[in-house]
């Protein structure tokens, strides 16, 4: 487990564009937190970092949002958002397909949310727990 604390949402945004350069593909993030624990913040920095051109929102009323990653570098093509806030199981999510996902080499995948889908958590998730500590500063606990 690596332990890392932010001072401001620029820093948390910092640390997941940094996550998102280290990305080769298939990747998947299984993000925990309560609300406003700047889980999608996270997740807005490490799409930037994977090459996602679009605006990154949390997709609570969709569920799941695909964006196009342009990089020639890499093989990625693909960043699956997902937040799972409004589900009550995994099932809900294997409904949506979100297998194929999880299995693609060219995609990667981020969950917030993502304990109450933990029945269907690949097993080479990465869990990053987020704990608020102030009004700015997280933690943040990287289980790989």
């Amino acid at each position: 487990m690596e332990k890392i604390i932010t001072k401001n949402e620029q820093a948390t945004f910092d640390l997941g564009k940094k996550l998102g350069r280290q990305c080769v593909g298939g990747e998947v993030f299984m993000l925990v937190g309560d609300l406003g624990a700047g889980k999608t913040k996270l997740l807005q920095g490490l799409a930037v970092g994977l090459g996602v051109k679009d605006k990154v929102n949390s997709p609570t009323f969709n569920i799941l949002k695909v964006y196009k990653i342009v990089s020639r570098a890499r093989r990625l093509r693909t960043f699956c958002h997902i937040d799972a806030y409004r589900l009550n199981s995994g099932a809900d999510l294997i409904a949506l397909g979100v297998e194929e996902y999880f299995s693609s080499p060219e995609t990667v995948t981020a969950v917030e949310w993502a304990e109450k889908v933990r029945d269907i958590w690949p097993k080479r998730a990465r869990v990053v727990k987020i704990k608020a500590l102030s009004e700015f500063a997280r933690q943040l606990n990287i289980y790989k």
